[in-house]
C-alpha cells in the first residue's frame, strides 16, 4: 500500500524536533501538567462546591480521564506525532477538525499558563503580602521562558526535577496525613469529618456533579504524553508506560490525598483563598511545615506552567507545518526548538497579567473558564476521532494495533457522553457559565478563519483534505 498521502506525511513534515525525551521524562511531563494548580488550588474551590462528596466528583473524573487515556494511546502508538490528537482529526475525520482541535486545544493551553501564573502569585502572598502579583509574574515567566527556549533537554530535566518535588511531597504528604488521622486523639480530626457540616453531599448531588468540572480541569494536561511522543526517545515503548503510570499515580494521588485533607481540615475551611494543603499543616501547628508546603505548591505550578508552555509551543509548530499558520512559526532554532512558536504561546501571560490588575480576586476563576473549553473540546474530539481512526482502520485492514481501547465503540461513546454532559451543565453554574458563553463563541471564530484560511490556500487544503480522503492505512 501507499503511504505518501496519510499520516506518515504529517509525520514527515513535523521533522526536525530532537527526539530527546527519555520513557520516564514523558511520564514526569504529564504528572508535571496535571498535578499543579488543579491539586494544590483547585481542590479547594471543587471542595466548597461538593463538600467531602468532591472525592466523588474526583472519582467521576478519573473515570473520563481513564477512557479518554485508552483512546488516545491507541491512537498515539500508531502515529507518534507532535500533532498528535489534532493530526490524528485531520487525517480520519475532515481538516476543520484537525484545524478547530488544534487551535482550540492551543488557545485552552495558553490560558492554563495564566491559570498557573495566577496561582503563583496566590501562593508568594504568603510569604510577601505586599509585593504586588506583576513582579512574580515576570520574575517566573522569565524563568520558564529560557527553559523553553534553550533545548528539549533542559525542558526534560527541569520537569523531571520540578515533577519529582512535587510527587515526593504528595507521597510524604499521604504519610504524614495518615499518621495524623490514624494515630491522632485530636477529636476534631477523623472520618467524622465526612459527615459533619451537612453529612457527605452538604450541597447535594447537584454540588457533587459541579466539581467534577473542575476535577476534569485538575486532570488536564495528562493528554500532554500524545504531544510530546514527537520527541520521544522510543515512542511504542515509552508511550503506552508513560500513560499507564501517570493515570494510576495521578487517580491515586488525588483520591488519597483529597480524602486524608478531608479528615483533618473542615470541609468549610478548605477555601480557594490559599491552597488546603498549606491549611492542613496551619491546623496541625508544625513550625516551618506550612511555608514548606507553600514551597511545594509553588513548584507544582512552575511545573504545570513549563509542561503547558511547551507544549501550546508544539501546537503552534504543528499548525505552521501543516500549513494552517505562518511558515515562520515552524522555524527551528539549531538546538531545534521553534522560537517563533514559543513567543507566540508566551500570550497567555499578558493575559492574566492584565486580569490580575483589573480583577485579581477572579483571576483564577476567570482563567479556569477561558481555559477549559477548549481543553474540553479537545479530550471530546479525542473519543469522537477514536471512533474514526479504528473503523477505518479495521476496514483498510492495517497492521495489528500494539495498544488497544477496551469495550470499543461502547466505552468511547460513553466517555463522550458522559464529557459533554458535564461540560454543558456548566451553563447552569454561575462561577462556570462563562466556559460556554466565551467558549462556543471561540469555536465560531475559529471555524471562520478556517474557512478564511481555505479559501486563501486552496493548495495547502488539498493536501490536508487528500490525507483525510486517503484510504491508505500503514501496514
Amino acid at each position: 500500500m501507499s503511504n505518501k498521502t496519510n499520516v506518515p506525511d504529517i509525520m514527515e513534515r513535523e521533522k526536525g524536533l530532537t527526539r530527546g525525551l527519555t520513557t520516564r521524562q514523558l511520564a514526569m511531563i504529564a504528572i508535571g501538567g496535571a498535578i499543579g494548580t488543579g491539586l494544590f488550588l483547585g481542590s479547594g474551590m471543587a471542595i466548597g462546591f461538593a463538600g467531602p462528596s468532591v472525592i466523588v466528583s474526583y472519582l467521576i473524573g478519573a473515570v473520563i480521564a481513564l477512557l479518554l487515556m485508552g483512546c488516545l494511546a491507541e491512537m498515539t502508538v500508531a502515529h507518534p506525532t507532535t500533532g498528535s490528537f489534532g493530526a490524528h482529526a485531520e487525517r480520519y475525520i475532515n481538516p476543520w477538525t484537525g484545524f478547530s482541535v488544534r487551535y482550540a486545544y492551543w488557545f485552552s493551553l495558553v490560558c492554563a499558563i495564566g491559570t498557573e501564573v495566577s496561582a503563583m502569585s496566590v501562593y508568594m502572598k504568603y510569604w510577601f503580602p505586599d509585593v504586588p502579583a506583576i513582579v512574580w509574574i515576570a520574575i517566573f515567566s522569565a524563568v520558564l521562558i529560557y527553559v523553553n527556549a534553550t533545548s528539549v533537554h533542559l525542558f526534560g530535566s527541569v520537569e523531571y526535577w520540578f515533577s519529582m518535588i512535587k510527587v515526593a511531597a504528595i507521597i510524604l504528604f499521604i504519610v504524614f496525613g495518615a499518621y495524623v488521622v490514624f494515630g491522632s486523639s485530636n477529636p476534631e480530626i477523623g472520618p467524622q469529618n465526612f459527615t459533619n457540616n451537612g453529612g457527605f453531599f452538604p450541597n447535594g448531588l447537584w454540588g457533587m456533579w459541579i466539581a467534577i468540572f473542575i476535577s476534569l480541569f485538575s486532570y488536564l494536561s495528562i493528554e500532554m504524553i500524545a504531544v510530546s511522543a514527537g520527541e520521544a526517545k522510543e515512542p511504542e515503548k515509552a508511550v503506552p508506560m508513560a500513560l499507564k503510570s501517570a493515570v494510576v499515580r495521578l487517580i491515586l494521588f488525588y483520591i488519597i490525598t483529597l480524602a486524608l485533607m478531608l479528615m483533618v481540615v473542615p470541609w468549610k475551611s478548605a477555601g480557594g483563598d490559599a491552597s488546603p494543603f498549606v491549611k492542613v499543616f496551619q491546623i496541625i501547628n508544625i513550625p516551618g511545615a506550612a511555608g514548606i508546603m507553600n514551597f511545594v505548591v509553588l513548584t507544582a505550578a512552575l511545573s504545570a506552567m513549563n509542561s503547558q508552555l511547551y507544549i501550546s509551543t508544539r501546537m503552534v509548530f504543528s499548525l505552521s507545518r501543516a500549513g494552517f499558520a505562518p511558515a515562520k512559526l515552524g522555524d527551528l532554532s539549531k538546538k531545534g526548538v521553534p522560537l517563533k512558536a514559543l513567543a507566540l504561546s508566551t500570550i497567555g501571560i499578558a493575559i492574566a497579567s492584565y486580569i490580575n490588575i483589573v480583577a485579581p480576586d477572579q483571576s483564577f476563576v476567570v482563567m479556569i473558564s477561558l481555559s477549559s473549553f477548549g481543553a474540553m473540546f479537545a479530550w471530546f474530539m479525542i473519543f469522537v476521532t477514536h471512533l474514526f481512526f479504528r473503523r477505518k482502520w479495521e476496514q483498510m485492514g492495517g497492521r495489528k494495533l500494539p495498544v488497544r481501547m477496551i469495550g470499543y465503540p461502547y466505552l468511547t461513546i460513553f466517555g463522550a457522553a458522559l464529557l459533554a454532559c458535564v461540560v454543558l451543565s456548566t451553563w447552569f453554574q454561575p462561577e462556570f457559565k462563562d466556559t460556554l458563553t466565551m467558549g462556543f463563541p471561540l469555536l465560531i471564530l475559529i471555524s471562520i478563519a478556517y474557512f478564511i484560511w481555505k479559501k486563501a490556500n486552496p493548495a495547502a487544503y488539498e493536501a490536508s483534505a487528500k490525507q483525510s480522503s486517503n484510504k491508505d492505512i500503514p501496514s
